[in-house]
């Protein structure tokens, strides 16, 4: 088994590696005086089980690209097998025809991997789980909220209440609920652009509860924001937000500073930019992936990674 890196986020390959036990393997992925990106790996790839490790997030266009090229000299390398690592899977959003002329993004991006030579896929907290689907070849779907749960359960929460700020999340909010013993209530939003929202209303009882919010990701956090004044005005105590994926912007930084959110927990499936963010709190999927990882080169079951406890 072999591990690699592409420069999307090298700090959390390394933390994977470790995890299996086995150093980082080496690999150059530079690039070109003209901007072409540029993959050379050190050391023989030959019969080898390859696990390429690569979020395409915050420059999704880049890092893709790098992905491709990996696997493509992975391929040419005679690699046994290649398994395309994503703790973030980009163009998610675009999963389905919802308007004239519009891409089915998410389905490219699976094509182009497929085309490139990846045999298999371990992704983290798809942005919908039709995305499976996409795929031709076996995909391994993990989930964040293992490790965001030994975080929650440390916090001194009293009344708990999962909120969902729209209906897609619901499932996501009945999973966390069953996990923490905890009650639900589902938001009602209205999307005026892409980074203003309007919530509008809520089911379920929230007065003198502490809530926690879940989504799948975040990035202006507006959604997240407007939904914590909401549970406010309701009657909440505390607020917490939990999502898997983090990509704050600036803005979004900024308004959950000002924000009626204590606390947004996050992991590092993404380099955390922001570094200085205040009320951000970021735990680990390393092991969790990790975990994953040496399943599949042992040709084990994974499902039991799913449980929450």
């Amino acid at each position: 088994m072999k591990i690699f890196s592409g420069n999307a986020h090298p700090g959390l390959a390394e933390k994977i590696a470790a995890y299996c036990g086995i150093p980082l393997g080496g690999a150059v992925v530079g690039r070109f005086p003209d901007g072409e990106i540029f993959v050379k790996y050190t050391e023989s790839l030959r019969g080898q089980d390859v696990f390429l490790i690569q979020p395409t997030a915050l420059d999704p266009n880049e890092y893709l690209m790098e992905l491709l090229i990996m696997t493509d000299a992975a391929r040419r390398a005679s690699a046994a097998r290649i398994t395309a690592v994503l703790p973030f899977y980009a163009y998610a959003r675009q999963d389905r025809k919802d308007q004239p002329r519009v891409p089915v993004t998410a389905k490219l991006v699976a094509n182009l991997l497929v085309s490139a030579g990846v045999d298999r896929v371990l992704a983290l907290d798809l942005h919908s789980h039709q995305i499976q689907g996409f795929f031709d070849i076996p995909l391994d779907h993990l989930r964040a909220a293992p490790a965001i749960l030994k975080y929650i359960n440390s916090l001194p929460l009293r009344n708990l209440v999962v909120v969902s700020p729209d209906p897609g999340g619901l499932k996501m909010a009945i999973n966390y609920a069953d996990a923490l013993g905890a009650g639900v209530a589902i938001g009602a939003k209205q999307r005026k652009s892409a980074t203003e929202v309007e919530m509008t209303s809520l089911v379920g009882e929230v007065v003198d509860c502490d809530c926690l919010l879940v989504d799948d990701m975040t990035t202006t956090a507006g959604t997240l924001c407007e939904a914590a004044l909401l549970l406010k005005k309701k009657g909440a105590n505390n607020i917490y937000a939990a999502t898997s994926h983090a990509l704050l912007t600036e803005q979004g930084v900024q308004r959950l500073k000002v924000s009626k959110i204590k606390e947004l927990i996050t992991t590092d499936s993404v380099p955390q930019i922001h570094t200085d963010a205040d009320r951000v709190r970021v735990v680990s999927v390393a092991e969790l992936i990790g975990e994953g990882i040496r399943r599949i080169h042992d040709n084990k079951s994974v499902s039991t990674l799913f449980e929450l406890k």
